[in-house]
This record gives structure tokens, C-alpha cells and sequence, in this order.
């Protein structure tokens, strides 16, 4: 289906102030209305490699079965859309090439990548995330986190250790317990959300969210929210501005139209029966 008046989809990445490299890689694809934020790490330069290679393998693997499936049917064994199996699908994939790459080649030896992606299809939205790259919501005036860290912060506040305030300003943030790359083999964390019209999605490195409070975030789409190019580089700008400690990335998308997929002859003539 075209998502032409129906999403508007911005992306924006920037090195920050203090890295010498921008590790991170994003993917916009306001035609099959994919998003995808990958966050590297890992010496000299592996960590773009890791990253670049997350984004490709997945923006590759899901324009390829986007054309040919129904992204609406459910597979009976899992209960899951074809969508979140081809996101899921996709960065196994990636894993693996990004494992073997750094198996096989010294300069990427220890690279790694986090990622974060979302599909939209019929008024609903795939997410499929590993590590502590975030996708937000803002919907009527509320802003939330929906995908969690697979962090060892996160842990501890599942455990009690912290509140979700204190781990805001909590200075050991950074060491994800998933990542791509690591292992032969990765659990990808996969959920389907309902998507309604006015909603606003960001998905982001930690070098946003480490550096940018909810709140902020949530009142700069507010105010900027009709011009979403200007939000995703207010939100750079605000990053850099709080010290910049690691590459920024932002990508955005703002519902302006339901977009229901359209029905085949089939449903349409069992429609018209009922």
C-alpha cells in the first residue's frame, strides 16, 4: 500500500561533540513506511561497519517481502503478523552477518550494533528492537517509551534497585545486555501497536535519550510538531547543547491519515453478503 498523505516520515543523524566517528546508521522508507535506528559499537571504525551493515541487511530483507506477502496475515504458530516476522526475520539476519564479519575479519574483531525498527501496515505498527535504541510515542499530549532497554540499568529497575526517575539520572547507562553481533545468535524483542491518526513516533540512539529528559523531548515535538524536520534537528541541537557525549540519531514519523489496507475481491464480496 502508498503511505503518500498518510505519513510524513524525517530522519537525522549527527556525529555529536565529542566522538571522532558517527557509529550510528539510520533508514527511512516512506514508500513501504519503514524506519530503522542502528547504534554501533567497537573499535576503529567497526562499529559504523556493524551498524551499516544492521540497516542495509534489514531495509534490504523487508522491501523484498513487503512486495510479495500480505503483511496482515497471522502466522498460526505464533499469533504474530507477517510484519513483525519479517522485521524479526530481517535482523536475525543481520546478526548473523554482522557476527560473522567480525569473526572473519580482525579490523571489525568485538563490533557490535543495537537496533531499533518499525513497520507500519493496516493502522497498526511493528517494532522490533535489540539494546537500548528507543522508540517513543506521543499521543494525545501523553509521551511514552514503548520499546524497554535491554540494558543492565533496566534490569535493575525491573528489580527495585532503582525508580524510573533515578535511573534518568543514573551515570552507568550504557552497558546493553543484547546486541547484534555478539552471539551467533540474538533474541529480538517483536510487538505490534495500534497506530491512530495525530500519533508522533520517535525512534532514537541513547546519544538522544541520554542526553535529552522525556519531558523535553515530549515538549519539543509539542511545540515544533508541525514541521517535523524542525523537531528531529531541535532535538540534535538540544543533545549537543547538553554535552553531545555520543553520536545523535532521530527518526520521526507523524500519522496525518488512517491507512486501513485495502481489502481483497474475496472480502469485499463477503462483506457485502454479511
Amino acid at each position: 500500500m502508498s503511505f503518500k498523505g498518510k505519513l510524513r516520515l524525517v530522519g537525522e543523524t549527527d556525529i555529536g561533540k565529542v566522538r571522532e566517528h558517527n557509529e550510528d546508521t539510520i533508514a527511512v522508507d516512506s514508500e513501504i513506511g519503514l524506519l530503522v535506528v542502528a547504534d554501533g559499537m567497537g573499535g576503529y571504525n567497526a562499529g559504523e561497519v556493524a551498524s551499516g551493515i544492521a540497516v542495509k541487511t534489514i531495509v534490504n530483507l523487508v522491501q523484498e517481502s513487503v512486495g510479495r506477502e500480505d503483511l496482515r496475515v497471522n502466522d498460526p504458530a505464533t499469533g504474530m503478523s507477517r510484519s513483525s516476522i519479517i522485521l524479526r526475520d530481517a535482523i536475525h539476519r543481520a546478526n548473523k552477518i554482522i557476527y560473522q564479519t567480525s569473526r572473519t575479519q580482525p579490523q571489525c574483531e568485538g563490533m557490535g550494533t543495537t537496533v531499533v525498527s518499525a513497520l507500519f501496515f493496516d493502522n497498526k505498527m511493528a517494532i522490533a528492537h535489540v539494546g537500548d535504541s528507543r522508540l517513543y510515542r506521543l499521543r494525545n499530549d501523553k509521551f511514552e517509551q514503548v520499546t524497554m532497554d535491554h540494558s543492565l540499568l533496566q534490569e535493575l529497575v525491573d528489580r527495585g534497585f532503582y525508580s524510573a526517575e533515578e535511573a534518568q539520572r543514573a551515570t552507568n547507562k550504557n552497558y546493553v545486555t543484547r546486541a547484534l553481533g555478539v552471539e551467533p545468535n540474538v533474541e529480538v524483542e517483536v510487538q505490534e501497536v495500534p497506530v491512530q491518526k495525530g500519533d508522533f513516533y520517535i525512534l532514537c540512539s541513547d546519544g538522544l535519550s541520554d542526553m535529552v529528559e522525556d519531558d523535553d523531548i515530549h515538549l519539543t515535538i509539542s511545540t515544533f510538531g508541525a514541521n517535523l524536520d524542525t523537531v528531529a534537528k531541535q532535538l540534535i541541537q538540544l543533545s549537543n547543547d547538553n554535552g553531545g557525549r555520543d553520536n545523535i540519531s532521530v527518526v520521526m514519523a507523524h500519522v496525518l491519515e488512517a491507512f486501513p489496507a485495502s481489502k481483497g475481491i474475496l472480502e469485499r464480496i463477503l462483506g457485502w453478503l454479511g
